[in-house]
């Protein structure tokens, strides 16, 4: 599935865009009727804190179900980027089941955004900051995109074309994701907040967020402020709505699905990242199928979508 997001995107925006009144429902519930398999490093994280998949799960639905401002706020930002709630609250789950344990209390999250402002924070590898990086000549490409989210997404995958894997200039880069070499100054793959939001898609977000919630931009050269809007549950929410909106209209204008009734397929998404080539691979797909007269292949859940789908009725009672 990560081979997806080397899908340039160029491809992406070659698509063509499917009308939404066109566009195929995607019914509530789960596609299977077992969970997928769960990867071994979410069960190694969960197994290294002594504790269960069940009881993580006990613990943020609990968070959710003692704390009215939370929900509040999460009717808000789900009502600013015209989605129901449940999305906000899948991705939640997924997040807080699957990969880190939720704090016992909203407040937490609150001081632990205030302390990233005290911190040394730096985008960078090896001594090269980011912000220096992507002025590299291989980037100038990326130059005549307007929004920061198809800016960061085309500067993504030039990264993965002239660079993962690779020796350049005397670096060696090491073969993983953008966001897990510039963006991660604790370590490889941490994500932050509420939300479990890493830098890289807060950024890609900022003009959306700014748009719809008018909330200042996010700089890159401004690490802190960057992690400190994702820890802010006052804050990371935006950016979460938005990313989920982001994947509904992706896999409605490019692969003609609407997955806006499915909260385990839009959690799948968040987990997985990459909507736009995900999409654009199912269209492709769909279009074979059609070809060999054959039935159209659905957006399936993973193990993470499928908790939130078989979880649907006591979480959709907190709202």
């Amino acid at each position: 599935m990560k081979k997806l997001a080397l899908v340039v995107l160029s491809l992406v925006a070659a698509a063509i865009v499917v009308p939404a009144s066109a566009a195929t429902l995607v019914p509530p519930g789960n596609s299977s009727i077992e969970q997928p398999p769960i990867p071994g490093a979410s069960s190694r994280r969960t197994q290294a804190t002594n504790t269960t998949f069940q009881a993580k799960y006990r613990k943020i639905y609990g968070l959710l179900k003692s704390d009215a401002a939370l929900r509040d706020k999460i009717r808000q930002a789900a009502a600013a980027y015209g989605i129901k709630p449940i999305h906000i609250v899948g991705a939640i789950v997924g997040e807080h089941t699957y990969n880190v344990d939720a704090y016992d209390r909203l407040q937490t999250y609150y001081v632990k955004a205030i302390s990233y402002l005290a911190s040394q924070l730096t985008f960078a590898y090896k001594g090269e900051d980011v912000s220096a990086f992507v002025q590299r000549p291989e980037f100038s490409e990326c130059a005549s995109q307007a929004g920061s989210y198809e800016l960061w997404e085309c500067r993504e995958q030039v990264w993965n074309k002239a660079f993962r894997g690779k020796s350049v200039g005397g670096t060696s880069f090491p073969n993983d994701r953008f966001g897990a070499t510039f963006f991660q100054p604790y370590y490889a793959g941490q994500t932050f907040g509420l939300g479990q939001l890493n830098p890289l898609t807060a950024l890609q977000m900022s003009d959306i967020v700014h748009k719809i919630s008018g909330l200042p931009k996010l700089d890159v050269k401004d690490p802190n402020q960057v992690y400190k809007t994702i820890m802010d549950p006052d804050l990371t929410l935006a950016y979460v709505a938005a990313t989920l909106k982001k994947s509904m209209e992706a896999y409605r204008d490019i692969a003609g699905f609407d997955i806006s009734q499915n909260p385990g397929i839009t959690a799948t998404l968040y987990n997985v990242g990459n909507p736009e080539a995900r999409a654009y691979a199912l269209k492709v797909e769909n279009e074979r199928r059609s070809a060999a007269g054959e039935a159209q292949k659905m957006p399936e859940e993973n193990y993470y979508g499928w908790l939130v789908n078989d979880k649907l009725p006591e979480l959709e009672a907190l709202f």
